[in-house]
This record gives C-alpha cells, sequence and structure tokens, in this order.
C-alpha cells in the first residue's frame, strides 16, 4: 500500500506563539555536494533550516539528509531549489519514521514548506519573519547548502537583509 503524506500544523493551545530566535544574528551555513557527509549541529538545537538544494539528489542520499535534520533537532523545514517539493516530501517522511509511523509529539512535530517559484530572498524573509513553530520556540537558523559551490558570503549577506 502506497504511503501517504498528510500535512498538518501542531494543534494550537490558545497561547501566543513565540519565537526565542535572534533575527540580528547571522544563521549557521553548512554546505554539502551531494553525497557528503554531514556534520554535527551541535548547540542549535531547536532550529530551522533553509535546504537550498541547488543540485540534484538521489532519493536515497535526500533520505538520509532528511533524517539528519530530523535527529539534529530542526523543527521547521524550508526547501529552495529546482524541484524542491521533493524535500518537503522527504522530511515529512523522516519526521514519520522517527516515531514509527505513530503519533509524533507536538514539541517534535517538523514543519515543512517548499518554495521552488520564489527568490531564495523571499524564502530567507519568510524564515526571518513567519517561520515559527506553534509548540516550540526555535534557537537557531541553519543553511543548509546542497552544492558543489559554497556561497557562503553571498547567502548569509542575503540573509541579513531578508
Amino acid at each position: 500500500m502506497p504511503l501517504e503524506i498528510v500535512h498538518r500544523a501542531a494543534p494550537c493551545r490558545n497561547v501566543p506563539v513565540t519565537s526565542t530566535l535572534d533575527l540580528m544574528s547571522a544563521p549557521l551555513y553548512i554546505r554539502v555536494p551531494h553525497g557528503g557527509e554531514l556534520p554535527a549541529v551541535e548547540g542549535q538545537q531547536p532550529f530551522q533550516a533553509v535546504v537550498i538544494a541547488e543540485t540534484p539528489c538521489s532519493p536515497g542520499w535526500q533520505a538520509l539528509v532528511s533524517q539528519w535534520l530530523v535527529r539534529s533537532g530542526c523543527l521547521y523545514m524550508m526547501a529552495w531549489g529546482p524541484e524542491c517539493s521533493s524535500w518537503d516530501d522527504s522530511v515529512d517522511v523522516a519526521n514519520l519514521e522517527e516515531f514509527g509511523y505513530g503519533e509524533i509529539p507536538d514539541d517534535r512535530f517538523v514543519m515543512t514548506t517548499w518554495h521552488e517559484s520564489e527568490p531564495v530572498q523571499e524564502v530567507f524573509w519568510f524564515s526571518k519573519h513567519s517561520a515559527h513553530h506553534p509548540a516550540m520556540p526555535l534557537r537557531s537558523t541553519v543553511l543548509l547548502h546542497i552544492s558543489e559551490q559554497d556561497k557562503e558570503r553571498e547567502f548569509l549577506s542575503l540573509y541579513a537583509e531578508a
């Protein structure tokens, strides 16, 4: 039987959503080429991630990266790049797998969005001003750049301007 992915928002508890994310702090930039080793993300949890997918990925490696995001403490993932909707689905599946396809606790539910037809600057703006987890304050932002080419200065500058 095929897996059906259901998108849902974590339930609201009639409590204002707050974020401890310092909008003035620089995000952590991580560039990983397709198939590359994923680093430990220390002291960032819980965090939001912008996956900047400039390089096509095999489904298997994409699943590994998605599992790494979920296990590393990502609670809000925004995907950008060609065919980035596959990242939305892949992280959703990784989140389901983490809990044996059962109920996911509100404080571990990963929110996911994809932004294929938007400029990356708009995704950065969304990350800074609109991406809030309904159950947990997010401490930091990780820019996960899937590419052979380093664009740290460019992306950090665009993020600061957003």
